[in-house]
């Protein structure tokens, strides 16, 4: 029979499944009881109803599997913390502090605002790859959609649902190894969200303030079109962070492309480089290219913006599908044409913003706003762990 110090070391290995941590380091861990043959883990759920109480019960059978004699068994006994506990756990995922400007527990994350002039050119495709492409580098990444009117990266990404939330803390949805906050998340596809500038900029202020990110190397942040509210929101919270410009060749898309880089050098975002989508269609019977939007387009914004242009992605109506299906091309068909293009826009996207002399965050998010406006009620919902 196990001790209850060799019990407590094989739980080590269990994480809870939202936060990412060790259950006995988040105070979910409450006691172990050793006798008779049965080893008793008492778990405490920050929220009764959480949805994943199954995975965390499987989890724990399984790390304790192995070190079992024959003939014993592991029972799972789930309780449910108490509001201060719920509190002080709040606090310490804060870094000890009741309130704190960002849930980022690692200063040396990456921000990469993802802008474009125009919409319809495939900045959230793009957004969308890139992230799943760093994953697959062995990044630790999340995708913070602010396109709060357009937002796509829910149906893009493969996930839906409600968030996690308690105690003003929202935990990020996951899809292809991704943490994933969006507007998608708090109000139904089809449901317009009508929003002027303050509702918007306070929208903008939770997801990056209320979010339990955690450790991350890059959060890439998918922006509305154009030059708006929720594009100087993003600057001013997160001065200094890093821009990248999707473009089409055309010649309208261009412009418009870099006077939103324009705009980010004015507020004191950083342009990093240019990426041009859509840049040919390749026919799929006899291989010949066709620029149907024109061509030199990107590199011309890039020119103008004194950055260099990541890569050409082509036209393809696979790119097209994996977004609409929710598995990116870069996940469903990784060695094609399109997916090479982006796979290496994300590794010189890593090369540009990882290699330089890493200065702590900038940030200027205050904290503890309420449940993002049009979905406040939800904090302690069935759903919420």
């Amino acid at each position: 029979m196990p001790t209850k110090e060799e019990v407590r070391q094989a739980l080590r290995n269990v994480l809870d499944p939202e936060i990412g941590k060790p259950i006995e380091d988040v105070g979910m861990l409450q006691d172990i009881e050793v006798d008779d043959g049965v080893v008793k883990v008492h778990v405490l759920l920050t929220i009764a109803g959480c949805p994943l109480k199954d995975r965390i019960n499987a989890d724990v059978t399984a790390a304790l599997t192995p070190i079992l004699d024959p003939g014993q068994r592991v029972q799972v006994l789930l309780g449910e913390m108490s509001p201060d506990q719920r509190q002080n756990l709040v606090t310490q995922l804060r870094g000890g502090q009741p309130e704190q400007q960002t849930f980022f527990t690692d200063t040396n994350t990456t921000i990469v605002a993802v802008a474009s002039g125009k919409g319809g050119v495939g900045k959230s495709s793009v957004t969308a790859n890139l992230a799943l492409a760093l994953a697959a580098e062995g990044y630790r990444v999340g995708i913070v959609d602010v396109d709060v009117w357009g937002f796509s990266i829910p149906r893009m990404m493969g996930v839906s649902g409600q968030h996690v939330g308690f105690n003003n803390m929202i935990i990020p949805l996951e899809s292809h190894g991704v943490k994933i906050i969006s507007m998608g998340f708090f109000v139904p596809e089809e449901q317009p969200v009508i929003w002027r500038g303050p509702m918007l900029h306070k929208a903008v202020q939770q997801f990056l303030g209320d979010v339990y990110w955690g450790d991350l190397d890059f959060l890439l942040a998918d922006l509305p079109p154009g030059t708006g509210d929720v594009s100087i929101s993003m600057a001013s919270f997160l001065p200094g962070a890093n821009m990248l410009v999707v473009t089409t060749p055309q010649e309208a898309a261009r412009k418009v492309a870099e006077r939103a880089g324009k705009m980010a050098v004015q507020t004191r975002l950083r342009v990093i480089g240019v990426i041009e989508n859509m840049s040919y269609f390749v026919c799929p019977h006899c291989g010949e290219r066709t620029a149907i939007f024109g061509e030199g387009g990107g590199q011309e914004a890039a020119d103008t913006l004194g950055v260099p242009l990541f890569g050409r992605v082509p036209l393809v109506p696979a790119l097209r599908e994996g977004s609409d299906v929710g598995t990116p091309i870069v996940a469903s068909d990784p060695d094609s044409e399109a997916a090479l293009v982006l796979r290496e826009a994300a590794r010189r996207l890593a090369k540009e913003t990882r290699t330089l002399v890493r200065k702590p965050l900038g940030l200027t998010v205050g904290a503890g706003t309420a449940a993002a406006g049009a979905h406040s009620g939800h904090d302690h919902a069935g759903h919420n762990h």
